[in-house]
């Protein structure tokens, strides 16, 4: 082929296609047309490198916002904003569109503690042309009254009769989330936080979380945005709405307690009914999902299960949250695989989360079969107003089938109560050590249960006064001791060369800038401090890195979560005064390639 037939051969392809980067990549086929879409699970770029020169460059948008928290003997969290759309300008001049995560907000730990509501979620440039989802509004707890207003509204308090919050606020068109649900006295039942496609439930009623709204923008049917259920003393709770939103929890011991609403879904927390079971959950961050039409391809994955991409000859199957690999009778490979724990949380007043394990190898796979995979989730954040020594959370395991299970990462060590509140927890990576004046706490121990090879490393141990606590392990190192200049996370590792797709940003930004790192430790915060200023990085110094959250640092008390999707720990707590929480950790991940 002469230069001339190249040249046009490439203008012609550049004339079909619009080109991007960013986000975890999936490409199917729907109702004849071909597309690629970019799924975003934490805060990034879209950045677009070419598009038609025949026509305006235009993408389809999902933008769901962080949920709100549920409330203490109150009412539950209102949903994340759940806007989508189908004609959204994008040019590769200058090609950069902001994506940022809504984070879920905080359930309230104690009836005299309020919870808070989610995050925003933006995808688009720093303008008015910007799509902009409203975080969920708190449910109220106890006497506080009326739900939080946001995309959608939290529900009303359980100890009289009070309004929901306002949902579609701010209003846009079509609106973005519904109203939470009124509460009423007597029966002392909270309401429902409200849900994409409908308002929260009041009480008397079922006090359930509203339902959300389904999309199937990258290639299957997902529903987002439901509200969080409502809490009652005695009795039954309510249901999380379909979406992501938790159920709400009942005062009395025999009843279940509130688990966190599920990450990227934009659910609303829980709220709580009192009594042993006194702390609302936590909402559900939010996601944004961007895609495009691309030319027909010949590949065809010969499985099914998770996100489906193709680079380098091989097809790669990429899990975000918990489902099944299904391979057919004809099936028969050997696959690689990469399997990362959920991160765990970094402790109140200290030690950096450790990250959750890391495995990878090759396994063969015949059909018919089906395999169970699971995507462990971070360990939760500790709660403002909890009990001062609270160690940080350990997150779940990761398996692809239970013979390759990923441990969760540790929690880190807290101060400043018992002397076994300081220490690390063991996990897939150890959490850091906590401080208390001047006594310190032992890192966790990594590797835990031990796999060959290793799956992760042990966190450092912590510092004295004057100092921080210590960095959780990661995958490719031991958390740093704590020190005068901060207990830094270890260092993660990058996963292998079959999956480093370029269209893809899977993972973490690592040292010296390159990308696809998981598995980062959570760096330290400390109890009364350090120099002020000094936390610790996570991921290894100079970060944040492969996922792992840093250090609390003055005057931004608490630690910053772990990257959803690396498996990096979450960063510690660092009190001056007041009370603070460790980070929660990110959630696992699990790939699957062979060959196309």
């Amino acid at each position: 082929m002469s230069l001339l037939q190249l040249l046009l051969a490439s203008t012609s392809a550049q004339a079909v296609n619009l080109v991007a980067t960013g986000g975890i990549i999936s490409e199917y086929t729907d109702g004849g047309t071909r597309y690629r879409a970019h799924i975003f699970t934490s805060t990034s770029t879209f950045n677009v490198t070419q598009v038609p020169l025949s026509s305006p460059g235009t993408v389809e948008y999902l933008v769901v916002a962080g949920g709100g928290g549920g409330g203490s003997f109150g009412g539950g969290g209102g949903a994340g904003g759940f806007r989508t759309g189908s004609s959204f300008p994008v040019s590769s001049s200058p090609g950069s569109y902001t994506v940022t995560i809504g984070g879920g907000g905080n359930g309230a730990p104690h009836h005299d503690t309020p919870s808070t509501s989610g995050s925003d979620s933006v995808f688009g440039p720093p303008t008015s042309t910007a799509i902009i989802s409203t975080g969920g509004g708190a449910g109220a707890t106890y006497s506080a009254g009326a739900g939080s207003p946001g995309g959608s509204g939290g529900g009303g308090a359980g100890d009289g009769a009070y309004a929901g919050g306002a949902g579609n606020t701010p209003p846009v068109s079509p609106p973005q989330g519904n109203p939470g649900g009124t509460s009423s006295s007597p029966p002392r039942r909270a309401s429902g936080g409200g849900g994409a496609s409908e308002a929260g439930s009041p009480s008397p009623g079922t006090a359930d979380g509203g339902a959300g709204s389904s999309s199937s923008i990258t290639g299957s049917s997902v529903t987002y945005a439901g509200g969080g259920g409502g809490g009652v003393i005695n009795g039954s709770a309510g249901a999380g709405g379909a979406g992501g939103g938790s159920p709400g929890s009942a005062g009395d011991p025999a009843s279940p307690a509130p688990t966190p609403a599920t990450v990227n879904t934009g659910g609303g927390g829980g709220g709580s009914g009192g009594g042993v079971n006194s702390k609302g959950s936590h909402g559900g961050s939010g996601i944004v999902v961007v895609r495009y039409s691309i030319s027909p391809s010949a590949n065809t994955a010969k499985a099914t299960g998770g996100v489906i991409s193709f680079y380098g000859g091989k097809t790669i199957h990429t899990f975000t949250s918990t489902s099944t690999f299904g391979a057919p009778p004809s099936f028969n490979e050997t696959v690689e695989y990469v399997v990362v724990g959920g991160g765990g949380g970094g402790g109140r007043f200290g030690g950096g989360g450790g990250a959750g394990g890391y495995r990878t190898g090759t396994t063969p796979v015949t059909g018919p079969n089906t395999v169970t995979v699971q995507v462990g989730g971070g360990g939760a954040r500790t709660t403002l107003g909890e009990a001062p020594g609270l160690a940080g959370n350990s997150g779940t395991p990761s398996y692809f089938g239970t013979p390759l299970t990923a441990t969760g990462g540790g929690g880190g060590g807290s101060g400043p109560n018992s002397s076994a509140d300081l220490h690390g927890l063991p996990g897939g990576s150890g959490g850091g050590g906590g401080n208390w004046a001047n006594t310190n706490g032992a890192g966790g121990t990594g590797n835990s249960p031990p796999t060959s090879p290793s799956q992760g490393n042990p966190g450092g141990s912590g510092g004295t006064a004057g100092t921080t606590a210590a960095g959780g392990g990661g995958a490719g190192d031991s958390g740093t001791p704590g020190s005068p200049t901060g207990g830094h996370g270890g260092i993660g590792v990058q996963i292998p060369a079959s999956f480093r797709n370029p269209v893809s940003t899977v993972g973490a930004p690592g040292p010296g800038g390159a990308g696809y790192w998981v598995a980062g430790g959570g760096g330290a915060g400390s109890y009364l401090g350090a120099a002020p200023g000094v936390n610790g990085s996570g991921g290894g110094p100079g970060g944040p890195y492969a996922g792992g959250g840093p250090g609390g640092v003055i005057p931004f008390n608490p630690g910053v979560d772990g990257t959803a999707n690396t498996g990096g720990g979450g960063g510690g707590g660092t009190r001056i005064t007041g009370n603070v929480f460790g980070g929660g950790g990110g959630s696992g991940l699990v790939i699957i390639a062979y060959p196309s």
